[in-house]
């Protein structure tokens, strides 16, 4: 049972990555105060739990519903996740936005834009991360107790991501905002090669299965 708990924790861990969204988190809150950071930061993490909440309950129900093999919805997913990444390599400097944006006052939609994209989705709340917890609570495999485990292993990972973002703000401060530059373009980089992976591991499954 332990070893299927830590099995399930590192798979967790892995697919929502909370300290690979700390970068992106980063990237967009620069030019952020410490209040609206941590706004955000609650919304994302507030959002994103609600996503994977939802595939834990429905997603299983839903795919099959719509006759949709997951390995298309990694597919699409990995896709999303790249033209984001090529977005935060080929796009504007950070300093040269919060130069920007530094002199306008953000509203609460704007909050809320900067947190549901690209942070809850689809930093946070993956596409591997909604398969994830639809393969760990199949419910033709597991019991309703293994999956209320498994649950209860998922949002331990999402309150240790929000705690990591909320500790960002002590990062910016060291790095200032040439080092968040040059993070969101190394991190663009990495999430470029994670969601090609993605991408080309979801059409291999997808022609494999067929």
């Amino acid at each position: 049972m332990l070893s299927a708990l830590i099995t399930q924790f590192v798979v967790l861990w892995a697919v929502i990555d909370p300290i690979g969204s700390v970068p992106v988190y980063l990237s967009q809150t620069s030019h952020m105060s410490e209040k609206q950071r941590r706004i955000v930061a609650l919304k994302a993490v507030g959002i994103a739990t609600l996503i994977l909440l939802f595939f834990l309950i429905a997603g299983q129900f839903l795919l099959e519903a719509m006759q949709i093999p997951l390995p298309a919805f990694q597919a699409a997913g990995g896709l999303v996740l790249l033209l984001f990444a090529l977005s935060m390599i080929f796009g504007e400097s950070k300093p040269d936005q919060e130069t920007k944006l530094c002199s306008h006052s953000l509203s609460h939609s704007d909050l809320a834009e900067a947190a549901v994209y690209p942070l809850a989705v689809p930093s946070i709340a993956s596409p591997g991360a909604m398969m994830a917890i639809v393969m760990l609570t199949d419910n033709h495999r597991f019991a309703v107790m293994e999956q209320v485990v498994t649950a209860g292993l998922m949002l331990l990972v999402l309150i240790v991501t929000l705690l990591l973002l909320f500790s960002a703000g002590f990062i910016h401060r060291i790095i200032g905002r040439v080092g968040a530059s040059i993070i969101s373009r190394v991190m663009g980089l990495i999430l470029a090669a994670v969601a090609t992976s993605n991408l080309l591991q979801g059409i291999l499954d997808f022609y494999t299965l067929a």
